[in-house]
């Protein structure tokens, strides 16, 4: 079920990264609360969701199988699903606002010791109960640690590869996005025999998580003469083409650990500093932070082993592999699930806790106060026509609000500068 926002995936953006389900539904946060808080049907959820999302979904799902609902027991429990969220990569931004707004589901996972470390000292500092944190992995890394890149077998000769993984908001401004872009090109300039990838994750019009207000490829179509020949744009799995990579480069993303857990060299970027508005404070003592002067002039970085052995990245200890690193989310997950009842589902937020904050969230995805949903028009029925033409005026309004971000926005912030 995809939560219906700015964020929601396209089914390009679905297929690239393997998703294959048996249904697949738009939604809202009342429908989808209606959908699953009923045991019978679920014995696992899981909120892949913003953080925000996550909070909502909580809320609204603890409304509506709490004790006063039907087919509550009271004190010794109530019939729900087994409840989990986290996060599917780097955590180095608003740690504590995020980890709150996720507190109240069953299982947090943390995808690395170093994670579980920071998670639990959060909830304890904040008053919270922390055991709802797992330490696992990061979802996907596929199969065990081991060199992947230039090592690996090929089908033929290919040139060595370097792998600019791009990320839509970080760097937030045109002039460093650009001047990125730039090296990158660069780069290729100065080695024709290299092939460099610019890899990005979505395409002009689609969204992530995050907003892309200056979308590289917009950026390509300004670069006097444009890309050399063996710089070029590309989308797909990052590890297809991880597969075939010699030296990932990036300022902070997450794919850098996918990069790491296959042994490729990595490049965290310091050019624009190292910062925590970038994200590559994160990297500080993985031996990975180096400079485009330096790639150009032929550095590869080696990644520090008790760093990453700390983040969760591989090789894993003699006996162990990846796989293993779920077995406590495994466990956990059965144990809850094989429960008559469990206790409410109880965030951290309430309005005793938060009543500055926490309405205006469970407002945005369509929740009162108490995680009672809203009466609203979206939410009745409605006829097949009506349905349609709701859709393609939601579809148009979506069309407007990227085009406002990605083009407009940034005319009016550069005028604002005059």
């Amino acid at each position: 079920m995809l939560l219906r926002g700015r964020a929601t995936p396209t089914p390009r953006q679905l297929a690239e990264v393997g998703v294959s389900v048996d249904s697949l539904t738009e939604t809202t946060g009342a429908r989808f609360v209606r959908a699953v808080a009923d045991r019978g049907r679920y014995d696992l959820v899981v909120l892949a969701c913003v953080g925000g999302a996550v909070q909502a979904m909580l809320h609204g799902m603890a409304h509506a199988t709490g004790p006063n609902a039907p087919g509550a027991a009271g004190s010794s429990g109530v019939r729900r699903p087994v409840v989990a969220t986290g996060y599917v990569g780097v955590v180095y931004e608003k740690l504590a606002d995020g980890l709150l707004l996720r507190h109240g589901a069953d299982l947090v996972l943390a995808n690395s010791r170093y994670d579980a470390e920071r998670f639990r000292e959060v909830y304890t500092g904040a008053g919270a109960d922390a055991s709802s944190v797992t330490e696992c992995a990061l979802p996907f890394l596929d199969g065990e640690a081991g060199r992947q890149g230039a090592d690996a077998p090929a089908a033929g000769p290919r040139p060595f590869t370097v792998v600019f993984a791009a990320q839509p908001s970080v760097p937030v401004s045109r002039a460093d996005r650009m001047y990125l872009l730039r090296r990158a090109a660069g780069h290729a300039r100065a080695h024709p025999d290299r092939e460099v990838l610019v890899k990005l994750r979505s395409r002009p019009g689609e969204h992530t998580t995050h907003i892309e207000e200056q979308p590289y490829q917009r950026l390509a179509e300004r670069i006097p003469g444009g890309l050399p020949a063996n710089c070029r744009l590309v989308y797909g799995h990052m590890g297809e083409i991880l597969d075939r990579s010699d030296l990932l480069v990036t300022v902070s993303s997450t794919a850098a650990l996918e990069s790491l857990h296959r042994g490729v060299p990595t490049a965290v970027l310091t050019d624009l500093g190292i910062r925590e508005v970038l994200g590559n404070h994160h990297f500080l003592g993985s031996g990975c932070l180096v400079s485009w002067d330096q790639l150009d002039a032929g550095t590869l970085p080696e990644a520090d082993p008790a760093w990453t052995a700390r983040q969760g990245v591989g090789p894993w200890p003699e006996g162990t592999g990846y796989a293993d690193a779920f077995d406590p989310a495994r466990e956990r997950v059965a144990a809850l699930a094989g429960q008559e009842r469990l206790p409410p589902l109880a965030p951290y937020y309430t309005p005793v806790t938060a009543p500055g904050y926490l309405p205006g969230i469970l407002g945005r995805y369509g929740f009162g106060p108490h995680g009672e949903p809203l009466a609203t028009v979206a939410e009745t029925d409605e006829s097949g026509l009506r349905r349609v033409v709701r859709g393609a005026v939601r579809d148009a309004a979506r069309g407007a609000y990227r085009h406002g971000v990605q083009r407009v926005a940034p005319v009016i912030r550069r005028m604002g500068q005059l």
